[in-house]
């Protein structure tokens, strides 16, 4: 497989696309920013300057990316949602001036491996996705999510555990432990955080 960019995407030259990348119609893809290997950039999506996407990251329809997000290999981003950049917004300053690119500074969203973000989901930056964690669609999230955490609502706040699979985990027999429904993986809850069992890595 190579790389395809549709003929109505605007991928700048100086943006980085790894093999294996599909540019869909109408996205904008902006100088600097940077695809990993496979990643799927769906129709009118756009990536801000200097955004990194890891390998096999999906974007999907009309989802806004903006700089300096950063995100790791396999990252889902729903259909319209957004990840934002400037915590306290303005079109102009105080003395009425409109405001330029000097008059403010980005802050991004970072997302963990395999994490997902919902449909018309919006990230407020500057917040933390934690690895294989789940933000369901419509969700505002205003502060960092754990890894494996499954977040809803606005804001968003924490209803459960995800495992890999992304499916709800279920309480094991012993206390603290979950197990995934369709795998039958383990997991560990301490703490305030979930891991693996084996895992050494997440």
């Amino acid at each position: 497989m190579t790389t395809r960019i549709m003929d109505s995407a605007d991928v700048s030259p100086d943006a980085t696309v790894d093999d294996d990348c599909s540019v869909w119609h109408l996205a904008q893809v902006r100088e600097g920013a940077v695809l990993g290997r496979g990643c799927v950039i769906g129709r009118g999506a756009y990536i801000g300057t200097g955004v990194r996407l890891g390998d096999h990251c999906k974007i999907q329809n009309y989802a806004l990316v903006y700089e300096p997000a950063q995100l790791a290999d396999g990252v889902f981003v729903g259909p319209a949602a957004v990840l934002t950049n400037d915590t306290f917004p303005r079109a102009i300053n105080p003395d009425g001036s409109l405001k330029s690119a000097t008059d403010w500074e980005p802050v991004g969203v970072t997302i963990g491996r395999g994490a997902s973000v919902g449909a018309r989901a919006v990230c407020v930056a500057p917040v933390t996705i934690g690895a294989w964690a789940t933000v369901a669609a419509g969700a505002v999230v205003t502060r960092d999510v754990p890894a494996h955490a499954l977040v809803v609502g606005v804001p968003a706040r924490q209803v459960g555990w995800v495992g890999r699979a992304g499916h709800p985990l279920e309480p094991d027999t012993t206390p603290g432990r979950w197990r995934c429904p369709t795998t039958g993986t383990l997991y560990r809850e301490h703490d305030g955080t979930l891991t693996e069992e084996g895992d050494t890595h997440d």
